[in-house]
Order: C-alpha cells, then structure tokens, then sequence
C-alpha cells in the first residue's frame, strides 16, 4: 500500500503532474479529440454536412471523431521511395513535441507550476517558433513539389507573424514589468490585460489563429490547389501526429494568451488558490473557449490567400503590435501598472 502511496504522491508532483496530467499531454491529448468534433459539428451546423450531424445523432455525431482516431492510429504509414527517410519519419514526432513543450512553463496556479522562471514568457514563445522549423523540413523530405510549396507558404508566414506576436506579448511584460507568467497573472487580480491593452489582445489573438494555420489562415495545406501541401506523403500515426500538433500549439498559446490577458486563475479569491485544480480549471475553460472560437472561425470564413496573409502580418500586425508597446508605455508612465 505505501508504494501505491508514494506512487500517487509522486504523479501530483508539479514537475510531473503539470506536463504530463494537466494541462499536459494527456489534458492536450482530450482537447484534441473534443476539438476536433466540436470543429465539425459547427462546420456541420453551418454548411449542413451529412456526417457529422446525422450518424448516430444521440451521440452527436462523435462515432465519426472515434473512427477516425482509430483509423490513424492502426493505418499501414507507407513510406515513398524517394524521400529523405530519417527526416521523414522524426519530423512529424519533433513537430508534435515541440507544439506540446511549452506547457512545462506554463503555471496553473501562482504557488504549481513544473518550472518557474523570470523568462517564462520568453522561453514559452521561443519554443512555440521551433514548430514550423520542422514543417518546412517536412516538406523538403518528402521530396513532393506539393508538399515542397506548402513548406515554403509556412516559412513566408512564419517571417509574417513571429514578430508581431513576440512584441504583442511582450507589450504585456513592459505593461506589467515582469517575463514571469506567475507575476503576470498575479498582476491582473482588478483589472485584467484585455482591458488594460485590448490592441495588443486583438492583435495577439488574430496571430495565433495564423501561427496555427486555423481558418481563416490555413494555408500551408490548402487542399484546393496543393492538396495537403507539407503533409502530403503522410499517412496514418505520421498523419495524425502532424495534424494535431497544430490543434496543441493552439492549445498551448490560448494557456499562454489566457494568463496574458484574462487574468490566468483570476478572479479566484486567494483562499481557493490552494488546491491547484480550482485554478487550474478556470485556466483551462478560459483557453479552451479561446480554442473553441478557433473552431468557429473555420465554418464561417474563406481561406485568404498567401499574398493576403502575409499583408495582415505586415502592414497590419507589425504596426498594431508596435502600437501595443507605446500603449504599455504610456500606461505604465501613468501609473497604471501599480493599479494592477
């Protein structure tokens, strides 16, 4: 019984209970599943697609989402003959991990946490643009035309959004003087960022929705031109892997985006902050409805073009983000910072 004990006490260790329970992989892992089905009954609520909304209806639809799951998980993944084998088949695994890393910095209460450091803020966003390294790597092993253009569409929106979406974070740190996201959503205990500074929110929330290729900006595997561009030759486990480390990189900037602009676990009084579940969980329904509107967005807007998208990054993004800091800047000179 003691070693059943220390076992359980051992999993509700910080270190290991946040990256691998919640909101780690197996918390990614359920988002992913949900999102996925909550993706298609409103696309198929919208559009009145057959599948989703009438098979096994009591059900929802779900069966769907499990066949399909099921399907990935035991599909034969063929390997074509001439591609780069050792980067074809670790690219998929590399994108998912990195999607997924950064929850190891991400608090869910201020006292749990499985590291904490001053840069948190900065080590979760230097992690999140390692991804589409290995994306546009994906589509130059697989040595497909196809697939080779939509790496190459990737790249031009990596060049796009990484800018912007680092200063419109960064906005928040000189708004709250502090990298530390423990100290960030401290700060936001009366008044939370989204007010403080709603350009920096808008424009952080437009840029993660690109950065994770979601509608209206999915456009590295645009099916109607480049049939799944970087993903083509990919098939079965490869596949669901490199799909849904898009859905996780989602996940994981909506964690980041909710401490950034509402309040993390506020507005919680400090006697429930105790048992990190309680935080835990308001942080959790704060992001996922972040990834929810995610999945709204692709029933009810066209895709933009290459050209279009990396015009919002540049001509409207870039400015608005600069426009972010000069707003932190002016508050906290105000005195605002202190308010908080």
């Amino acid at each position: 019984m003691m070693q059943i004990q220390d076992i359980v006490n051992l999993l509700f260790e910080p270190y290991i209970f946040v990256p691998l329970v919640f909101p780690g992989l197996i918390t990614a892992f359920i988002v992913l599943l949900i999102i996925i089905w909550l993706e298609r009954k409103i696309a198929a609520k919208v559009q009145l697609r057959y599948g989703p909304l009438y098979i096994i209806k009591p059900l929802g639809g779900v069966i769907q989402t499990v066949a399909d799951l099921i399907r990935y998980l035991f599909q034969e993944p063929i390997l074509p003959k001439d591609v780069d084998k050792l980067a074809f088949l670790l690219t998929p695994v590399f994108l998912f991990g990195l999607a997924y890393l950064p929850i190891v910095v991400i608090p869910i209460s201020p006292n749990y946490y499985a590291f904490r450091s001053d840069l948190s803020l900065l080590i979760a966003l230097a992690l999140t643009t390692l991804a589409p390294i290995f994306t546009v790597v994906m589509g130059w092993a697989s040595n497909n035309k196809f697939s080779l253009i939509g790496s190459v569409r990737e790249g031009y929106l990596v060049i796009s959004y990484e800018i912007p979406i680092f200063l419109s974070a960064l906005s928040m740190a000189v708004l709250y003087g502090t990298l530390d996201l423990v100290d960030i959503a401290e700060a936001q205990r009366r008044i939370w960022g989204l007010l403080l500074n709603p350009v920096a929110a808008v424009n952080m929330l437009v840029l993660m929705y690109m950065s994770t290729s979601k509608f209206p900006f999915e456009i590295p595997e645009a099916e109607s031109e480049i049939v799944a561009g970087p993903y083509t030759e990919y098939g079965g486990i490869l596949y669901g892997l490199v799909m849904g480390a898009s859905y996780v990189k989602l996940y994981v900037l909506s964690l980041v985006y909710s401490i950034l602009f509402l309040g993390g676990w506020n507005p919680l009084p400090q006697s429930m902050l105790s048992n990190p579940l309680i935080p835990g969980s308001v942080l959790f329904v704060k992001s996922f409805i972040l990834v929810a509107f995610g999945a709204f967005l692709r029933a009810v807007y066209p895709r933009f073009r290459i050209d279009q998208a990396i015009g919002i990054g540049w001509r409207i993004a870039l400015p608005l983000s600069i426009i972010s800091i000069f707003l932190s800047l002016v508050l906290v000179i105000g005195g605002v910072k202190f308010v908080c």
